[in-house]
């Protein structure tokens, strides 16, 4: 469950790669309900529970185990995170989870990781999403750093833009400042590292690197895609001068992300900038296939250790720590 929609994916794990079999997606746009740092609304957390009711009949009728069932950072910074979290338990019979925003960036690293195989070496990561800019490196199956800053693109679009539509040039000089302090320590040390290859994931990515010219989806998942730092910066000033309506006839902006383009664009650049990153290449797994890929090779086990201490923390008066021992938790 992330900033824009509730999204299912079944998988067939047998030959030890998650391979989707079937997809599907229920639009509930939360980031556009959600102020940052504000409760989720009821009517929200109502309509949040019947797409996991409906992805859940979904899922049962594809034969597939229980769900590994999460909520990105929309919810994860909700201060009734736990009423949502109880909500949907009571209401769908689904142990709906949040994960803490470096493991977030563990998950996503090790499906990077998985995708671009060893060849890669020293990897970086960067993932933009509504809420939150995951960022990690490593030179093994796991990072070695991780980290999560509140620097998604709808949360900072709310934040920086408002209403104002195309924003000012003040507001975008403001926006990045934001991003840049930061980010500062988080940059300083992926370029100290050096890395060889530098990997960036999700939707946002995905169209940036559309609209920078790589090739649409429908050439399928293993086209080489790479997204420059000079052309995301011409692409800023493309979206800078556009509202979002128009925006969305742009190459890759589809109409719900054509809002937050804009920060996200910002943000990517000044992240690639910021690490010296010239050149990323736009992975297609992250989070999800992460989770997936935890669950193939380290069993069932740490996941329902999630799935317990996320249930007793809505069940308690003091918060629990969601840490989970083991080499991503």
């Amino acid at each position: 469950m992330g900033s824009k929609t509730v999204r299912l994916v079944v998988s067939d794990t047998e030959g030890g790669a998650p391979l989707p079999v079937h997809t599907a997606k229920w639009p509930l746009r939360l980031s556009e309900q959600v102020t940052p740092g504000a409760p989720v609304p009821e009517r929200a957390v109502e309509d949040l529970v019947e797409a996991v009711a409906a992805a859940n009949r979904t899922a049962a009728r594809w034969g597939a185990s229980g769900p590994l069932a999460f909520a990105t950072a929309v919810v994860r910074g909700a201060p009734n995170r736990q009423e949502v979290l109880r909500a949907v338990r009571e209401g769908t019979g689904v142990d709906l989870c949040t994960l803490p925003g470096d493991v977030e960036a563990e998950l996503t690293f090790l499906a990077a990781r998985r995708w671009m195989g060893w060849r890669s070496g020293p990897l970086a990561l960067l993932d933009i999403g509504g809420g939150s800019l995951e960022a990690a490196f490593g030179r093994g199956r796991l990072p070695d750093f991780a980290a999560s800053l509140p620097l998604g693109a709808a949360r900072l679009t709310h934040e920086y833009f408002g209403d104002q539509d195309p924003p000012t040039p003040e507001q975008i000089r403001a926006l990045r400042r934001r991003v840049r302090h930061q980010l500062r320590d988080v940059a300083a040390r992926i370029r100290w590292e050096g890395p060889r290859t530098a990997v960036a994931t999700s939707r946002t990515f995905q169209q940036l690197g559309r609209l920078c010219g790589a090739a649409p989806g429908r050439h399928g998942p293993f086209t080489d895609r790479q997204l420059s730092s000079i052309d995301l910066r011409g692409a800023i000033d493309r979206l800078a001068a556009l509202p979002a309506a128009e925006r969305a006839r742009l190459p890759g902006i589809s109409a719900p992300r054509s809002v937050q383009s804009l920060a996200g664009a910002v943000v990517a650049h000044t992240a690639m900038k910021l690490t010296g990153l010239k050149t990323v290449t736009i992975c297609p797994w992250a989070l999800r296939e992460g989770v997936l890929l935890r669950h193939i090779e380290d069993g069932p086990s740490w996941w329902a250790e999630i799935s317990r201490l996320n249930a007793k923390e809505t069940d308690a008066t003091e918060p629990v720590p969601l840490r989970v021992a083991g080499p991503l938790g």
